[in-house]
């Protein structure tokens, strides 16, 4: 189960890897808190559409169901609301009813029930910095973690659903200042223009994660590339995530990584190179969860 603020987010972060387990034969779910009705059009060929602008939230829904197809995963709603991106000095408060402002324990136990009815042995969702500070990432944080801890608890949520123990929780720390140098780099040594330049002057010196597993899935970055291209509102097809070509990404960095967060079984030493190493596939007993 990966646990994500937006349409969208999921075909950016950890995209390959969710490919990868649905190709070899896992289920997947991507479980989405909000409806991403407050965001930009980015795709500037989009910009005066008057489909998208009559009914943002309708297409935005139609480009997420189109993403998991590309990815072959399921996907689910959260029903929260977009809080969108406060902008300025000082920040403006943020929207009445939006995910950002949402009750803790609501939130957390609306994404409890999901876990309890899925029963994953595995989420990820974004580390305590939301990957970048927008409000809906941080909140997706929060409940996640939250929901790690609570839907293996029989006395959270009763009426919930069954407790269920999922045994690793990771953060995706996929886009790292390591990969977009890796990529800068190689890109300058072929000659070639790197998109990277101003990311890395910007942002370069922004602390580093310590990932614990990697996994490979240059192969799948072609169902990555399409479910990006399926959030077309958000996505570019001439921008940024287009930019280096796509042989370098698979020589140069050809996997995703990821930082576990808690487990309730044993991890093995060293970088792992599977999320679900370790994983006991009948699922855990609660005394065994507890313990």
């Amino acid at each position: 189960m990966a646990v994500h603020a937006h349409p969208d987010d999921e075909s950016s972060k950890g995209a390959a890897t969710m490919a990868r387990y649905a190709g070899e034969g896992h289920r997947v779910q991507v479980v989405t808190c909000t409806g991403g009705e407050r965001g930009d059009i980015l795709n500037p060929k989009l910009a005066d559409d008057p489909e998208i602008l009559r009914d943002m939230p309708g297409y935005r829904r139609r480009e997420m169901a189109a993403a998991a197809a590309a990815l072959g995963v399921e996907q689910v709603w959260l029903g929260f609301v977009d809080s969108g991106l406060p902008e300025g000095d000082p920040l403006p408060p943020l929207p009445e009813g939006s995910f950002g402002l949402e009750p803790l324990e609501v939130a957390v136990g609306a994404l409890v029930r999901q876990v309890r009815e899925f029963r994953p042995h595995v989420m990820t969702c974004y580390d305590e910095t939301g990957g970048y500070p927008h409000p809906d990432h941080i909140m997706s944080h929060r409940i996640a973690v939250g929901a790690y801890e609570a839907a293996a608890d029989p006395t959270a949520y009763p009426d919930a659903g069954e407790p269920w123990a999922v045994q690793k929780l990771y953060y995706d720390v996929s886009f790292s200042v390591d990969r977009v140098l890796a990529l800068h780099e190689a890109m300058q040594e072929r000659g070639l223009a790197s998109p990277f330049a101003e990311w890395i002057d910007r942002r370069g010196d922004r602390p580093r994660r310590t990932p614990t597993a990697r996994i490979t899935c240059a192969d799948y970055f072609p169902q990555r590339d399409d479910a990006l291209r399926a959030h077309a509102t958000q996505i570019d097809p001439d921008g940024f995530f287009f930019m280096v070509p796509r042989d370098i990404e698979a020589q140069v960095w050809p996997f995703e990584e990821f930082e576990l967060a808690r487990a309730r079984v044993p991890v093995a030493d060293g970088l792992e190179e599977d999320l679900f190493a370790g994983v006991v596939p009948e699922g855990l007993t609660l005394d065994e969860a507890q313990r």
